[in-house]
């Protein structure tokens, strides 16, 4: 099979902090839902992200599986609303064989073209090889991805009160994507590190208000 090019890094606009483009004023704390508690302002932007707000967001993932979905889907997220990526989610799953490494590292050419033709994900050719190229970049790594991702974890800071609050990036995050690039990872900038870095719960960029902030921490 012919390797995919490293492709270089997204010039798409950074996503967001948080995994919406909500309407919410950056100033704003948490808001209270219908139920009562009080959440992110971008967890009740749209139903699809309540769930994932609710259940997913923020919680601790570990394991090199689980955490190169995350990777690969904040890399296909960038330019475009996660909320796009999440309604197409089931569809990556399938199409990149459950996000497990070996697999996605074994596709070739014929891949690719079965990708760009499917319209269930976001074609995009240069992200389509990086998610590739990470596969392979992922195996390679002595202790295994999730160690790599997880190593980066620290104790955490005040906890945001506002979404103006949350940033885009960190010192680590800064360094994990310079870690990640220097093992042969392409579109893992530091936002897009940042990004999931909060989807795995290795930061908890819940507000300080939300119900979600102090639960199923490790």
């Amino acid at each position: 099979m012919s390797e995919p090019t490293a492709p270089a890094e997204p010039t798409a606009p950074a996503e967001p902090t948080a995994p919406a483009e909500h309407a919410e004023p950056a100033e704003r704390g948490a808001i209270e839902g219908p139920d009562g508690k009080l959440r992110c302002p971008w967890g009740l932007s749209a139903p699809d992200y309540l769930a994932y707000h609710d259940e997913e967001w923020g919680r601790p993932v570990r394991g090199d599986t689980a955490i190169f979905e995350r990777l690969c889907l904040e890399g296909f997220q960038s330019g475009l609303s996660w909320l796009t990526i999440l309604r197409k989610r089931e569809n990556f799953r399938a199409a990149f064989a459950g996000f497990d490494p070996a697999a996605v590292a074994a596709f070739g050419d014929e891949d690719v073209a079965r990708l760009m033709a499917d319209a269930g994900i976001v074609r995009n050719r240069l992200k389509v090889n990086a998610a590739i190229v990470n596969a392979r970049a992922a195996l390679g790594l002595p202790d295994g991805l999730s160690a790599l991702v997880w190593k980066y974890a620290a104790e955490a800071g005040p906890a945001p009160r506002t979404l103006a609050e949350v940033p885009a990036s960190t010192s680590a995050s800064k360094a994990l994507s310079a870690e990640l690039k220097r093992n042969g990872f392409t579109f893992t900038g530091p936002v897009t590190a940042y990004a999931t870095m909060q989807a795995c719960g290795i930061v908890n960029d819940h507000l300080a208000a939300c119900f979600c902030r102090d639960r199923d921490r490790d």
